[in-house]
């Protein structure tokens, strides 16, 4: 995600914006729930933002460097993430949009996949608080069309990724992304603008996958990126156009049911 780095005078300040009103939020539900008490209680205490939260908009508000995506992409998950969090949410890709994914999620889990080692520990040092892991990819852009072809009833079947014979899953992530049933996945890695890329097949599979095996409920996945060929062809096959709910500029949102509390639903409805 280090390659898509983009300065915006306009967009750091909309997304300054973006960050104090969810700074708002947090301080006027804290203020609602202490006035829930009941009036025989006496509650001394002071509202405070977390470190993690207060480090995030001071980087954005002294910063030149924006994240990738325009501030309308960035809203549509940001909607979703206002109804759902604190929640659990999976994010492909580690960048200067990381401290805020994880902020707009306050109070719940995200977690960052990232291919480039050197990468991850640059951004570690800077931002120490955030969840991230190292990942790695066997597939390359080159191939996309002959794993688009796969139609294997293997490709298709509901179960734990880890034990599918898909040439499209990936089942040797970091054991975190298999312990945890995610609530949003956002798919903006790896890098695939080039044949000898990464490219992100199996990324947007398993993403699609891991969904559709949840015990119960739903899991809304983002795809960045989709007008590259691969982001779209991709999304619209494994994800599936009936399950999508918006797209937004590059950005589209799907959001899949649980495969396993509703028997006999189809691939793709």
């Amino acid at each position: 995600m280090r390659h898509k780095v983009h300065a915006s005078f306009n967009l750091k300040h909309l997304l300054l914006v973006l960050f104090i009103v969810v700074l708002l939020i947090i301080i006027l539900r804290t203020n609602l729930s202490l006035k829930a008490l009941p009036p025989t209680s006496t509650v001394h205490t002071c509202t405070k933002i977390s470190p993690s939260l207060a480090n995030t908009i001071i980087h954005y508000s002294t910063s030149n460097i924006t994240p990738q995506q325009t501030f309308s992409e960035i809203s549509v998950a940001a909607r979703i993430l206002e109804k759902r969090s604190p929640c659990n949410f999976l994010v492909f890709g580690l960048g200067h949009d990381s401290p805020m994914w994880s902020s707009l999620n306050h109070g719940g889990r995200t977690v960052f996949l990232e291919e480039d080692k050197a990468w991850m520990e640059k951004i570690r040092e800077k931002f120490p608080d955030l969840e991230s892991y190292h990942a790695t990819y066997k597939s390359k852009v080159r191939d996309a069309d002959e794993l688009l072809e796969l139609k294997s009833k293997e490709c298709t079947e509901v179960g734990d990724v880890r034990s599918s014979k898909c040439q499209l899953a990936l089942t040797d992530l970091p054991s975190v992304f298999y312990e945890v049933e995610w609530d949003l996945i956002m798919v903006d890695a790896p890098t695939g603008y080039f044949t000898d890329a990464p490219g992100r097949m199996g990324a947007i599979y398993t993403a699609g996958m891991v969904a559709r095996a949840r015990m119960v409920g739903e899991t809304d996945v983002f795809v960045h990126d989709v007008d590259r060929t691969v982001e779209d062809k991709f999304s619209k096959t494994y994800l599936c156009e009936g399950y999508m709910k918006e797209e937004e500029g590059r950005l589209r949102h799907f959001t899949i049911p649980s495969h396993r509390s509703t028997m006999g639903l189809p691939f793709c409805p």
